[in-house]
């Protein structure tokens, strides 16, 4: 809790590449089944992320077995077999863990909202499964939701966003998932307007491999410190991370392929946010706008950086689906 309270006041700039690449990480292909960033956190009543540990292990088929055991209170490790067609969102609450069986799990239709007003979804888990043709979001972290761990899925082909964290959610990590065929990929905050999530949405994106999308990877509003860590941007035709309304955000380590706009400074109607760049490879890319300091990420967590170099490598190896055993 002290390193909590220590981080408010700690701030970096831009240093040099040799300083900010230590050892790649010690885990192949992000098989760990432990989250690391921000989801590891111990904070707000919680030891880290540990979603449906503990409980009972079941198998569900069908939207009505999906939605049963991710509305029961306790924990809950749900096994998600073949493809299940949604009519809407499903609300998951605390302590769950949904994870995909083998390499055709699938939700397709509708998606997941962590948490509703009246029934949190903190200290949730979510691994291993191709989110298709959602009618709303495909996941939607929201109404405070805090420990989060979105890990090894596959996001494409939504109305809205894919995935969307806001309204006070905080702590989460998303990890080793695939964004494609898709507009819209990754949002954080709720509206400019929504000021509740100032101190809050603190997220950890790392090994991400958005393919093709256009935007958001994330579109960052108010949050401080996001850490945008070693992922993989190929083909975004309108940019790569926008930070807007004071946010703070640290891209680091990232390699940027075919991306004309890889980091913006405010965006559209937003105000400007505060982006500190650093160690990233821009290839064929234009040149990252940068402004101000953020707080550091290594005041909440340790964590090592691939060489950004070999990060298409590693993330097209270890991200998406069928990669993790379960």
């Amino acid at each position: 809790m002290a390193a909590l309270a220590a981080a408010a006041a700690t701030a970096l700039t831009a240093l040099p590449a040799s300083a900010a690449a230590p050892a790649p990480s010690a885990a192949p292909y992000g098989t760990a089944d432990t989250p690391t960033g921000f989801a590891s956190v111990d904070a707000l009543g919680r030891n880290g992320t540990t979603g449906g540990a503990g409980g009972p292990t079941v198998t569900v088929t069908t939207a009505a077995e999906l939605k049963d055991y991710a509305g029961r209170r306790g924990p809950y490790v749900i096994r998600v077999s073949g493809s299940i067609r949604l009519s809407g969102m499903v609300t998951v609450i605390a302590d769950k863990s949904i994870l995909g069986v083998g390499s055709t799990a699938e939700i397709t239709g509708g998606g997941l909202q962590l948490g509703s007003t009246t029934r949190p979804g903190n200290n949730v888990i979510i691994r291993n499964i191709r989110f298709t043709g959602a009618s709303d979001d495909s996941v939607s972290v929201t109404n405070k939701a805090h420990h989060v761990w979105i890990d090894h899925n596959d996001f494409s082909g939504g109305y809205d966003g894919l995935l969307d964290i806001k309204r006070e959610s905080d702590l989460v990590t998303v990890s080793w998932n695939r964004f494609h065929h898709h507009s819209k990929a990754a949002l954080l905050g709720h509206s400019d307007t929504y000021t509740a999530d100032v101190g809050k949405l603190r997220v950890t994106y790392h090994h991400n491999f958005f393919d093709g999308t256009d935007q958001r990877h994330p579109r960052v509003r108010f949050a401080e410190p996001v850490h945008v860590l070693n992922n993989y941007y190929r083909n975004n035709a309108l940019y790569g991370v926008a930070s807007t309304q004071n946010a703070g955000v640290l891209v680091e380590g990232n390699h940027f392929e075919n991306v004309a706009h890889p980091v913006h400074v405010g965006y559209d109607k937003s105000g400007p946010g505060r982006v500190v760049e650093r160690d990233n490879v821009y290839v064929n890319s234009g040149v990252p706008e940068t402004a101000g300091t953020v707080v550091e990420p290594r005041t909440y967590y340790p964590y090592t950086v691939d060489d950004p170099a070999a990060v298409p490598a590693i993330v097209t190896a270890g991200a998406g689906i069928g990669k993790i055993g379960l």
